[in-house]
């Protein structure tokens, strides 16, 4: 059961160390389950980039100790597996309580362009790194370019995720960018990597966001409307220039089994939180899940069925493109506001049932979670 959330402020220049960041989101979300520090013995984290380690954190948090710290390498991709590690170390009876959380600095620490540190490239990236191709953003161009010529995708469907995605950030007072754009706006917007523009690609920030899983039995004597994770899966294929079908993601793959053990499809789902590092991201996973079919993306969002009022409403919080690039883990937060119904002026009516993804491309999952 997710009992607390917390985050920090998100801005393009926090000023502050990770660790700094991380504390002050986890010290939040066991505040505002109600619970005492010392029940904590759990942490899970993920982290690319800059980022501080669980141990450190549990340090600066107090606690006597961890009975499982765990800390993954990795980014966005593994963020509902993170969720998952925790939910499964309180079933088993491993831990009483787990915070799981996301700290970065995206936008003044450490960036592709800008760092000027260590610049060795090992792994697989090292072939790449050689002709200038090694970051996300190239990758799935190519992902978007390939999909455009298979499905028929075009410039303007993916312009209608960057504006619907934007409006919902207006009724959020967390989210950094919060001005409406229009068609002609981001069509106009500078190119990053062709076919993607300014507005299809994530926010760069500076934050931390932090939820708290326990027992159902401890949840019931806490401050919060408990939120369940039903379940969760996720799938992780290879580099992403040996992915073979450019045309489905990692979605095309955790999806069905998610449907199949749950029970649930898309049409079940009150809103979702979509894994939004660009827009093409939006586009292939919904479409992977069964929200529209192939290629439909984009008369789903130009018929208004992915806002309030319509089917289902995607990143009611503006998502990683218009709230913050918190690696996904504000979409964690969103969902439980959501499913608590304490999400003021973007509120989804009576929300009981929502999915989060994770990750592009060849990596991510999804999970769902419930009002309990």
């Amino acid at each position: 059961m997710v009992v607390g959330i917390g985050r920090s402020p998100y801005s393009r220049n926090s000023g502050r160390t990770t660790a700094s960041l991380a504390v002050e989101a986890c010290r939040s979300a066991i505040a505002d389950a109600g619970m005492d520090l010392s029940e904590v013995d759990g942490i899970v984290e993920f982290n690319v980039g800059d980022s501080v380690g669980s141990l450190n954190v549990a340090y600066a948090l107090g606690l006597p100790g961890l009975r499982m710290p765990v800390d993954i390498q990795n980014g966005g991709n593994v963020v509902t597996l993170a969720v998952a590690l925790a939910c499964m170390a309180v079933q088993s009876g491993k831990c009483k309580s787990v915070l799981v959380y996301r700290s970065l600095n995206s936008r003044s620490g450490q960036r592709i362009g800008t760092y000027t540190g260590n610049l060795n490239i090992g792994g697989d990236d090292q072939y790449g790194a050689p002709h200038g191709y090694m970051a996300p953003g190239q990758w799935f161009a190519m992902y978007c370019r390939r999909y455009m010529h298979e499905f028929g995708t075009t410039y303007e469907d993916l312009g209608r995720i960057a504006i619907t995605t934007r409006a919902h950030a207006g009724k959020n007072e967390a989210a950094i960018m919060r001005e409406p754009i229009t068609m002609e706006q981001y069509l106009a917007s500078r190119w990053i990597y062709d076919p993607f523009r300014l507005f299809d690609c994530a926010l760069e920030a500076d934050g931390a966001c932090a939820i708290l899983v326990t027992s159902r039995a401890r949840a019931r004597n806490l401050q919060q409307v408990p939120v369940q994770m039903l379940d969760e899966e996720t799938f992780m294929g290879r580099h992403p220039d040996s992915w073979e079908d450019m045309g489905h993601l990692f979605s095309a793959r955790a999806a069905p089994p998610l449907w199949e053990r749950t029970g649930l499809k898309p049409a079940d789902m009150d809103f979702a939180c979509i894994y939004d590092c660009f827009t093409f991201t939006t586009i292939g996973v919904i479409e992977d899940y069964g929200f529209c079919e192939k290629g439909g993306a984009g008369e789903y969002y130009a018929s208004g069925k992915a806002t309030y009022g319509g089917d289902c409403v995607i990143n009611p919080h503006g998502g990683l493109l218009s709230e913050a690039y918190i690696h996904g883990m504000n979409h964690h937060f969103e969902a439980v506001l959501q499913l608590r119904h304490q999400a003021g002026e973007r509120q989804v009516k009576d929300a009981k049932v929502a999915l989060v993804t994770a990750g592009t491309g060849p990596f991510g999952g999804g999970l769902i979670y419930a009002r309990a």
